[in-house]
């Protein structure tokens, strides 16, 4: 019996029951999370809201750490049983304040979900040099599932999820160079590879954590409409996919096919609470259900974002899982003994 989804060995799907169509609503039925808590980055906005309102209503304590504070607290005023901190997950220092405030208030912790992210940005740097999409994207939550690892470990089967995407399909992980120093910027490669990296770090966390109870998972929440994470984008980009028309509006026959936030966000809730992936973790998940491996017989259109699915085998490679362990720990300057 396979343990890990070392090389994709759990990657099919295990008819979950639910689709493209399904809602959080639909995959939250009969779970109850009274006692429970998450942490959600980027709660405060898209299907990252849409998970904490879930959450909160299946009975759970949410905290949101958010960079934009103030925006967090106006989008999530009027819910009970949420709090809001700052932190920003390109600022090491910021990470671990947060984190150790959390572990001082000594509370297990039963769900992170690593959702916030940027996508298609100009190239900006850390304070370290580092690329923001990897910075942001998988190395902030590399560092903060660290720093919360011991909180993780009080609870009973605590999990993690990383919000990762289809965009995997654009990159593997450039390990010799990830940070764009030698070669040329492209903003879509940035963001595959460190979509790549939300994935392979699924993958070891879960081989790691296991043993301790700890699951791990990776999923795309499908082509969402209403979320604000490509709004720094050029427009070119969206009409060389053949989404939007000469004018920059999207056209209607695209935009009826996309996910509801309730549709996007429910792979996530169904990632963090289902019962039938309570023996199974590492995998990467799509419309509520375990993913299939693409090996190149999958065709994909963007037009068509049904299409825009399964996990390519870079992205889940024992090899590249645990070397991105290793250059993840290098980078942070961070030891992660996930055990």
């Amino acid at each position: 019996m396979k343990n890990n989804n070392y090389n994709g060995a759990l990657q099919q799907p295990i008819g979950s029951g639910f689709n493209a169509t399904s809602t959080t609503t639909d995959v939250i039925k009969g779970i109850h999370l009274k006692g429970k808590t998450a942490i959600i980055t980027g709660g405060y906005a898209g299907i990252g809201l849409e998970t904490t309102k879930t959450l909160i209503e299946a009975g759970a304590t949410v905290v949101v750490p958010a960079r934009d504070i103030e925006k967090a607290r106006k989008n999530l005023a009027g819910l009970v049983n949420v709090e809001v901190e700052t932190m920003d997950l390109m600022d090491f220092n910021s990470i671990k304040t947060f984190a150790e405030k959390f572990l001082v208030s000594g509370r297990p912790l039963d769900l992170l979900i690593n959702n916030a992210g940027i996508m298609w940005v100009p190239l900006r740097r850390d304070a370290r040099g580092y690329e923001s999409q990897l910075s942001t994207n998988h190395l902030g939550h590399f560092q903060l599932t660290a720093g919360l690892w011991s909180a993780l470990k009080k609870a009973t089967g605590a999990r993690v999820v990383n919000v990762s995407s289809y965009g995997h399909q654009i990159a593997s992980f450039n390990f010799d160079d990830p940070n764009f120093e030698k070669q040329e910027y492209q903003t879509l490669v940035g963001y595959g590879q460190s979509k790549s990296a939300n994935n392979l770090f699924a993958v070891e966390l879960d081989a790691r954590g296991s043993e301790s109870g700890i699951r791990a998972y990776s999923l795309h929440p499908g082509s969402v409409n209403h979320t604000d994470l490509g709004r720094e984008a050029p427009m070119e980009l969206y009409q060389q996919m053949g989404t939007h028309d000469v004018n920059g509006n999207i056209f209607p026959e695209v935009e009826k096919k996309l996910k509801t936030l309730q549709q996007g966000a429910a792979t996530t809730v169904w990632c963090a609470t289902s019962p039938l992936l309570n023996d199974i973790g590492g995998v990467y998940c799509e419309d509520a259900d375990i993913a299939e491996l693409d090996l190149g017989n999958i065709e994909h259109l963007i037009s068509e974002p049904s299409t825009l699915r399964g996990v390519r085998p870079y992205a889940v490679d024992q090899e590249n899982a645990k070397r991105l362990w290793d250059l993840s720990e290098k980078m942070t300057g961070i030891t992660f003994n996930a055990d």
